[in-house]
């Protein structure tokens, strides 16, 4: 029998022990973020779905898997004979969930779940949707610890500076202004449960989640001192003493519920619903104030400062020789050696980790040859390794963790002969990435209010997407990461103006499932334009250095705009990445680079 069928009757028997009528499995750990340790990755040891987002429900009759069409391809293979059925969300990023366990749990019944891995602002949506059948969620219901016997360990990695000639602002500063800004939000106190936003307001990294720089941690920002809630050996002397000095008091890890406990009566609290999960807040003294909003952090590092821009702008150049020797090496080896998509993706690697600075993949790489382009979140297997070939679409969406920035960016290239389709969608979607790369747009616009010029030409000919178009990005931090996003994204917040600094993904794409997918991704910084009666208008600045493959483009469908755009797109990669490559490299780059023309 399948031990994901076992693991399932065991689940069922527990909750009936416990009088549960439904059980809830989000993957998610205690700080909510989209990349998890082993510990908390309850969803892949209970189905196999190895997905980033997904929500699990459990009755007694029914068990199923909520995900997103970025992995709907990807489920249906790894929930096969695991008892889990696929429900495929209609909207990306909502709980839709909620209405099922509404219409499908009787009246007065009980909902279970690990609280401390379901968002405050989840639980309230649940509780007002099951008022009208009396449904009870249970946020103590911790049945997975019972049944995972060998559960992996909770991560330990040892915390390490982030210079400041790569941070570009102090801890001691940052910390300053925070408080500036909780004083003119007058709230006394911030609880911060997102690492990241504590990774960067103390200049420090760590490698506790995989592909993200992270030290698992909480911290509490009072007037007067940081309360940082981190197991006590993951901090270095060195750091213990520079923190001693800055008002920065080490606590443990699991402390955090007790410290909420204990906050004085009638004080401020600022805290974000989205990251703060359902137990920690119901830790808090209930006659604690509470305020709710994204945290400061999470905006002041979204907006980069002038010396993480230069250094973005330098690690994009090591970037962009990295991506060119790996082309390269792919093109001039392709049928003469076995080549598969892991193998490509390990080859990629190395060519990242010979940069200076770079200390491993900022995310699993989607190395995905033919039909396995069309799943947004493809993860090529060991186990079954796919060989790519001398006739055939190869989609690749990478990037590398930088001391001195996080790159993402997607690639299509095609050996053989592409067919009309084929080029005829590469080259729809790739209007869209150059569509928002070229917007001028006045300051006070959201994302979501300029994502049209990404869909419109895939839109005008029936097509469509259906993931979001543009993420934040972090800095040495995560590659998702908000609060700006173009659409909807579940890392961002769709009321976020874009703002000179900050650094956004742009990734229109198209996907033929079981042929093949197109995305051409690039980061692009939000830079000032002009400043007229209107106001200050702002622009972005592609930051991103590979070339585009020009055997995949329809250049009839490209206006001359657009072909500029290319070309001139183009000679920038050439002459910035040319004096960094090797002879045989500079000229097949010059090759792929050289001015596309169309006669009209």
């Amino acid at each position: 029998m399948d031990q994901r069928i076992s693991t399932l009757k065991a689940l069922r028997r527990e909750m009936r022990a416990t009088r549960t009528d439904a059980y809830i499995i989000p993957s998610s750990d205690p700080h909510l973020g989209e990349y998890v340790p082993a510990h908390w990755r309850v969803i892949a040891w209970m189905t196999g779905f190895t997905g980033s987002a997904g929500t699990v429900v459990v009755t007694q009759k029914f068990a199923g898997l909520w995900t997103d069409s970025r992995y709907f391809i990807q489920a249906e293979e790894q929930l096969e004979g695991s008892g889990f059925d696929l429900v495929r969300l209609r909207i990306p990023h909502t709980p839709e969930y909620i209405e099922w366990l509404s219409a499908n749990i009787k009246k007065k019944g009980v909902v279970g779940v690990n609280g401390k891995v379901l968002s405050v602002g989840l639980l309230k949506l649940m509780e007002k949707e099951f008022t009208k059948k009396s449904i009870t969620v249970n946020i103590c219901a911790d049945i997975i610890s019972k049944l995972w016997i060998d559960r992996p360990s909770m991560p330990k990695s040892i915390a390490f500076e982030h210079p400041l000639e790569f941070a570009g602002v102090a801890r001691g500063s940052k910390i300053r202004e925070i408080r500036e800004k909780m004083i003119a939000m007058e709230v006394e106190y911030q609880l911060l449960t997102s690492p990241d936003d504590i990774m960067w307001m103390l200049n420090i990294r760590g490698d506790d989640v995989d592909f993200c720089p992270l030290i698992t941690s909480f911290a509490i920002i009072t007037p007067d001192q940081i309360m940082l809630f981190v197991d006590d050996e993951q901090i270095p002397y060195k750091l213990k003493r520079d923190f001693d000095a800055e008002g920065v008091v080490i606590l443990p890890y699991d402390s955090i519920e007790i410290v909420l406990a204990r906050l004085q009566p009638r004080c401020t609290l600022l805290l974000h619903p989205g990251t703060t999960s359902a137990s920690l807040y119901s830790s808090i003294n209930k006659m604690v104030k509470v305020t709710e909003d994204v945290s400061i952090p999470t905006r002041q590092k979204s907006v980069k400062n002038p010396v993480e821009i230069e250094n973005i702008r330098k690690t994009m150049i090591k970037d962009g020789v990295a991506l060119t020797r790996f082309f390269y090496w792919l093109e001039t080896s392709i049928g003469r050696e076995k080549i598969t998509e892991v193998s490509a993706a390990r080859k990629l690697l190395g060519f990242r980790l010979e940069q200076e600075g770079c200390v491993g993949p900022s995310f699993a790489t989607i190395s995905a040859w033919k039909g396995h382009g069309a799943s947004p979140h493809y993860s090529p297997s060991e186990e079954n390794e796919t060989e790519l070939g001398t006739s055939g679409t190869y989609l690749l969406d990478s990037g590398g963790q930088y001391f001195g920035g996080t790159t993402d960016v997607t690639r299509c290239i095609v050996f053989g002969e592409p067919t009309a389709r084929q080029k005829s969608d590469f080259t729809l979607a790739l209007k869209g990435t150059i569509g928002l790369a070229t917007v001028k747009f006045p300051l006070g616009t959201k994302g979501f209010q300029i994502e049209i010029l990404a869909r419109k030409a895939l839109w005008d000919n029936g097509l469509n997407y259906g993931h979001g178009t543009g993420h934040g990005v972090g800095y040495f931090l995560n590659v998702h990461e908000g609060p700006q996003t173009i659409g909807t994204g579940a890392s961002g917040d769709m009321k976020t103006i874009m703002e000179p600094g900050m650094l956004t993904a742009d990734e229109p794409a198209i996907y033929r499932p079981g042929e093949y997918g197109f995305r051409t991704e690039n980061l692009i910084l939000c830079v000032e334009d002009e400043l007229t009666v209107y106001g200050q208008f702002l622009k972005f600045e592609t930051v991103t250095l590979c070339h585009i493959d020009t055997g995949l483009i329809d250049v009839k469908l490209l206006t001359e705009s657009e072909l500029e755009w290319l070309n001139s797109y183009h000679q920038a990669v050439y002459k910035t990445l040319a004096p960094l490559l090797g002879k045989a490299e500079k000229d097949w780059l010059k090759e792929k680079t050289k001015t596309v023309s169309c006669s009209r």
